[in-house]
């Protein structure tokens, strides 16, 4: 880690000298950026909303920074680590470009990481969360300005036991880093304060039947947390209805499982699921509400947290770009600029990056109701600043906490 630090320290000294006028000479020509989305398959409704939001924050600079043009080169990663990894190469070795943007899946992120360690390209993730990219297996050329898969399911954890009281738990969600990350956060401070997770249920991506993973569900536990999106959260609500267990036991969940993404095709099925996350569409800040209208005036339709994540990483892009004044040619020196950036208005709410280049942002508690006939995620409780590690100290939390897995 003192190494890593290091190198930070080092790349702040070459950024102080370029502001001073003392970089390298200036380049010309568009700034190019690889974003990798999904934009076929299961996870091509996340992926839209990642390539909307990410137009519209460049759109509102004109596709300009420091006098230099903008251009956006999108591959679709097709929600596969593999293909993520084939096009980030094809970006970065065929097309030349000054920064990688995205990809959506953990794994998917977890898969780009030593190639871009080895490349010493710049890569700024506005959604991967991915715990230990920002821990055990960090590297100084990704910053993350999204979340960690833990971070929202630390407080949200101790709210399901000392708020909500439950004692006994279930879960349920998908079998792979992501999944994983989400339940063990949750798990970690549920079971800190007083709570017991009872089952692990593990099914794929794409499972296109759950009734094996919900008949094993216990007729005595409080409630169950899943952690899904897109087609299988609404899949999986569907026949957590049809199975008969709505309204016995309780549905909690990860921020994306009732995500405006798909909330929408959700709709009445998702009342009253509490979940926790970091955005939602329905926060009622006038940041927020000026980039709700602008969004569907834009899409003509409600964003969702992929579409806040992309705006907010072009936001800090663009912010980074300023600093160094267009030039690229020192990598290091942007992406110095890039973990300095400080958003005090984001949609989200106020926005800042640890030591690690993970963000310090609030937490939300949300409860799907119903208003004037449509679905929201109302706000019902707020966790400000909350960290990748939240109470925990941070060395203790790399060297004792294992990283997530079934």
């Amino acid at each position: 880690m003192n190494r890593y630090l290091a190198t930070l320290a080092a790349w702040g000294a070459a950024l102080a000298i370029m502001a001073g006028g003392g970089g390298a000479g200036a380049q010309h020509g568009p700034i190019k950026i690889g974003l990798i989305v999904p934009l076929t398959g299961v996870f091509s409704p996340n992926g839209r909303d990642m390539a909307n939001g990410f137009a519209l924050g460049l759109n509102q600079a004109g596709n300009k920074a420091a006098g230099r043009e903008i251009q956006v080169l999108t591959e679709d990663e097709q929600g596969t680590p593999a293909v993520a990894l084939t096009k980030a190469r094809k970006l970065v070795e065929l097309d030349k470009v000054d920064l990688l943007v995205g990809p959506l899946l953990a794994s998917s992120g977890y898969a780009l990481r030593d190639y871009i360690d080895e490349q010493k390209i710049p890569a700024l993730y506005p959604i991967v969360s991915s715990d230990d990219l920002t821990q055990r297996k960090g590297t100084p050329w990704i910053v993350r300005t999204g979340w960690t898969s833990s971070q929202p399911n630390h407080p949200f954890g101790e709210y399901a036991a000392k708020v909500l009281k439950y004692r006994r738990i279930a879960t349920i969600s998908y079998d792979f880093a992501f999944g994983w990350e989400n339940v063990e956060g949750f798990q970690d401070t549920f079971e800190q304060n007083g709570g017991r997770v009872v089952l692990h249920l593990w099914p794929p991506i794409g499972a296109p039947d759950y009734s094996p993973y919900l008949g094993r569900i216990p007729g005595d536990v409080d409630a169950v947390y899943a952690a899904f999106s897109g087609g299988d959260a609404l899949r999986f609500l569907q026949q957590y209805r049809a199975f008969g267990l709505e309204g016995r036991v309780p549905l909690i969940g990860n921020g994306t499982f009732t995500d405006e993404h798909i909330l929408f095709e959700e709709r009445d099925l998702a009342k009253g699921i509490v979940t926790a996350l970091h955005y939602s569409a329905a926060l009622n800040t006038q940041a927020n509400r000026d980039f709700v209208r602008t969004y569907v005036r834009a899409y003509t339709r409600v964003p969702s947290y992929y579409s806040e994540a992309a705006y907010t990483g072009a936001r800090f892009i663009l912010k980074g770009l300023e600093t160094v004044r267009g030039q690229l040619a020192d990598r290091g020196a942007f992406v110095a600029a890039l973990r300095a950036v400080v958003l005090p208005d984001a949609p989200r709410g106020p926005v800042r990056l640890d030591k690690w280049g993970s963000p310090v942002e609030n937490e939300y508690i949300r409860r799907v109701d119903i208003i004037n006939g449509e679905p929201q995620n109302t706000v019902i409780a707020t966790y400000p600043n909350v960290s990748q590690f939240w109470t925990a100290n941070p060395d203790e939390y790399t060297r004792d906490v294992p990283p997530a897995h079934p």
